[in-house]
């Protein structure tokens, strides 16, 4: 079966990422543990059987470069906020479905993928796929088939926000809970993932 599924992955400028991990890490400890997050995750995603193409979008070209030479197919971002940039990242995408993934899901496997984009076949099309983070009010993956079955509404309470519009366009929507639930935001966040996936958070 030709792989169908184009991933999005947004990262913002590797200068100010992950400030609220200010307390934990200094810059070039933050910017490193994005990039170290970020080739991971494109990994993760090359490695999942139906994944056609990863594509990173982001204001930064050294993100880009780094997507580049990760496999990822880099997407310059011109607009700017994260709901603005998947538009324009899925406007480049050539998948006939569209999994958004945060760069930050520490310990990612192509097996966490897989059980996302199985719920998706297992839904049809249309329809809506969410992985919720730890909190319950995030989201941590974000299947659409077709791409554009709804727009991405991340910010705040995204999880409710997703399935909103999923109501509301009348999609059948799915969640897909106990996998990509952690990512790293806070200190809390990175003490778990230090404990849970280590290896993704330090250099060897």
């Amino acid at each position: 079966m030709t792989p169908r599924t184009s991933v999005v992955i947004p990262v913002q400028a590797f200068e100010h990422a992950k400030s609220r991990l200010g307390a934990a890490l200094d810059a070039e400890e933050r910017r490193d543990l994005v990039e170290r997050l970020l080739v991971g995750t494109v990994e993760a995603a090359r490695s999942t059987p139906d994944v056609a193409e990863v594509l990173v979008v982001s204001p930064d070209p050294e993100v880009l470069d780094v997507a580049a030479r990760s496999g990822a197919r880099p997407v310059e971002q011109r607009s700017r906020g994260l709901n603005p940039a998947l538009q324009e990242a899925r406007a480049a995408a050539s998948g006939s479905r569209l999994l958004i993934l945060p760069a930050d899901v520490p310990g990612l496997r192509p097996a966490d993928l897989t059980r996302v984009l199985e719920a998706g076949d297992a839904a049809g099309t249309p329809s809506v796929v969410l992985a919720p983070d730890r909190h319950g009010t995030g989201t941590n993956a974000l299947l659409l088939d077709p791409p554009d079955a709804i727009d991405p509404a991340f910010g705040g309470d995204s999880r409710a926000g997703h399935a909103w519009l999923a109501a509301s366009a009348d999609i059948p929507f799915t969640e897909v809970t106990g996998v990509l639930d952690l990512d790293v935001d806070t200190p809390e966040d990175l003490l778990l993932a230090e404990a849970l996936a280590p290896q993704a958070i330090h250099a060897d």
